[in-house]
């Protein structure tokens, strides 16, 4: 099985990430894991796939676990010796009307959304093949949470050199500005899942200029996405896309032929690439 294709998206039992799944199933060449942190959800969602003629597989994953992260890895280097496509869909939020202080709603989002997507990062970048794709799943909103940082925040989100350290001490100190209750007067918007949008993207960035340093030539392309407003559980029923016209996007970067260098590093959204 070295040889054989594998693809892997976090957090698709349901939602976008099932949507994805779905896309994946019908457009790319091998094999597609469906992971969940729930097996029993995990598996009923693949039967439910199955029941549409698609045959997806399944391997649990908790991107809060490092254990479970590690054992997937595990699994992908011994079966496949390495990793074709990933990308990193698990993510949740917290409703506008939760009562929960804004403090731990910080500490929970960011532990999930920005700091478990950087953990299966660092465990499974290392696996991805020649002419891999890695694609981070994000949202316009983080650009409208950037825009109500301070100057001095957006300057930095911005920089072309900010390291991935640098980046995680920033997402830590939202954190802990959150917790304090200063955040706002620390120059932070009051969006616990935009801050965690805006660590995403820059982590992409991050990331697709490290790869252009240590695997250059070898064809790997990634990038942040937006699929849009979505109707899911975490965007609620008026959204006015399906799941499926969500995961357009991010099927279109995952299948994106060999030879092809560009969209690279880059927020894109309806398959074009948008300003950050």
């Amino acid at each position: 099985m070295a040889g054989a294709r594998v693809a892997v998206v976090t957090g698709s039992n349901k939602g976008i990430g099932l949507a994805v799944v779905r896309g994946l199933c019908k457009e790319f060449q091998g094999d597609v894991y469906l992971t969940a942190r729930n097996p029993k959800l995990g598996e009923e969602a693949v039967q439910a796939l199955n029941k549409e003629g698609l045959c997806p597989l399944f391997h649990q994953l908790d991107i809060n676990d490092p254990n479970s992260i590690r054992t997937l890895r595990d699994f992908l280097k011994e079966k496949y010796g390495g990793l074709d496509v990933l990308i990193n869909n698990a993510g949740i939020a917290f409703k506008v009307a939760d009562t929960t202080p804004f403090g731990t709603q910080a500490e929970v989002t960011l532990k999930t959304n920005f700091f478990g997507t950087r953990d299966v990062s660092n465990e499974l970048l290392p696996l991805i093949k020649p002419n891999g794709r890695v694609i981070n799943i994000s949202t316009m909103l983080a650009c409208s949470a950037l825009a109500k940082c301070s100057r001095d925040l957006q300057e930095r989100f911005h920089s072309d050199t900010i390291t991935e350290d640098e980046l995680v001490n920033l997402m830590e100190k939202f954190v802990e500005d959150a917790k304090n209750g200063v955040h706002q007067e620390k120059g932070w918007p009051n969006t616990a899942y935009g801050v965690s949008e805006i660590g995403i993207i820059v982590l992409s960035k991050i990331q697709a200029r490290q790869l252009k340093e240590t695997r250059k030539g070898e064809g790997i392309i990634l990038n942040a996405c937006c699929p849009g407003w979505v109707r899911t559980d975490m965007a609620g029923p008026k959204a006015p896309k399906s799941p499926d016209e969500g995961a357009v996007t991010p099927v279109y970067l995952a299948v994106l032929p060999t030879g092809v260098d560009s969209p690279y590093g880059e927020l894109v959204s309806e398959k074009k690439v948008v300003p950050w």
